[in-house]
């Protein structure tokens, strides 16, 4: 399978050639093909006040994320004004790495924005080649999910677990300041996730159909969910809409009767109250300070 090189040496280092390694025994590169992912995820462009203070804060926490990322030797393979992707060798230096970022951002949050600037880490461990398209895709996409719908600022699969404590000598990792993603927990948000992108702007579909759809009863989605995301199913919903809406309005991929249609909204008023309910602003209004 040809992938690009340089997408190569983003998540895994320097390849070296074939041709290099003819004086070994057996011709092979010892490099173990399996890396951790940690996604970081922190206020978007939402949630700046103005520009000074955005740009201000923004440049103190892209300063700390990458020194700490430097010091525990995590490679940055995508990054953005509100987003890293990074690729590790070592478990250990993963999580160490995770909890010295999470550990530093209260220092780079002013204090008057405490309450808007969130960040979110999540780590998950695969393999580059799987039966996805891209390089490293299923663990990717789990990590992304895992940041942007668990309910912890900093979450982990049991894979990264139990790998981390081997390298440990059985050293525990402190679940009351990580949260630790079951297999059991991993395949619901994989389900769930995969089947809320295909019906989520589908005017017609409600929570009813979750349960069927998932194999659950309404009972067990609902206690699933809470326990997972925090929201109940039709808060969960809701949410998802509104925060593709969201996009689409920063994107101008359309005017705002468009774009609450397009997310599966039936009233645009009801789409606007919804919209300043969770984000504080009507929709009109984040157009207007928020889109250039």
């Amino acid at each position: 399978i040809e992938v690009n090189k340089n997408i190569v040496e983003s998540f895994l280092g320097r390849i070296e050639d074939h041709e290099k390694s003819q004086n070994t025994e057996l011709n092979i590169i010892n490099d173990p093909a399996l890396r951790v992912l940690m996604v970081i995820e922190t206020s978007n462009y939402l949630n700046r006040l103005e520009a000074n203070q955005f740009n201000i804060f923004s440049q103190k926490f892209h300063n700390s994320v990458t020194k700490t990322l430097n010091k525990f030797y995590g490679r940055i393979v995508k990054k953005d004004n509100n987003s890293y992707l990074v690729s590790f060798e070592s478990v250990t230096d993963a999580v160490l790495c995770a909890l010295k970022v999470q550990f530093q951002f209260k220092y780079v949050t002013p204090k008057f924005d405490s309450n808007n600037r969130k960040l979110n880490i999540a780590l998950s461990s695969g393999i580059p080649i799987t039966n996805k398209n891209n390089i490293f895709e299923e663990t990717i996409t789990l990590a992304t999910r895992m940041c942007d719908f668990v309910n912890e600022q900093l979450v982990i699969t049991t894979e990264v677990k139990s790998l981390y404590e081997s390298e440990n000598r059985n050293a525990l990792i402190d679940d009351k300041m990580v949260k630790i993603l079951k297999p059991n927990e991993e395949k619901f948000l994989t389900q769930l996730i995969d089947f809320i992108e295909k019906v989520w702007n589908k005017p017609n579909f409600n929570v009813n159909e979750f349960s069927k759809k998932l194999g659950v009863s309404k009972s067990q989605l609902y206690r699933k969910l809470i326990s997972l995301t925090g929201k109940s199913p039709n808060s969960f919903l809701k949410d998802y809409r509104l925060n593709q809406a969201l996009k689409l309005l920063h994107q101008q991929s359309g005017n705002i009767s468009e774009v609450a249609y397009e997310s599966g909204f039936n009233s645009l008023a009801y789409f606007s109250e919804c919209f300043k309910n969770k984000f504080g602003l009507l929709p009109s209004k984040y157009i207007q300070q928020h889109t250039f």
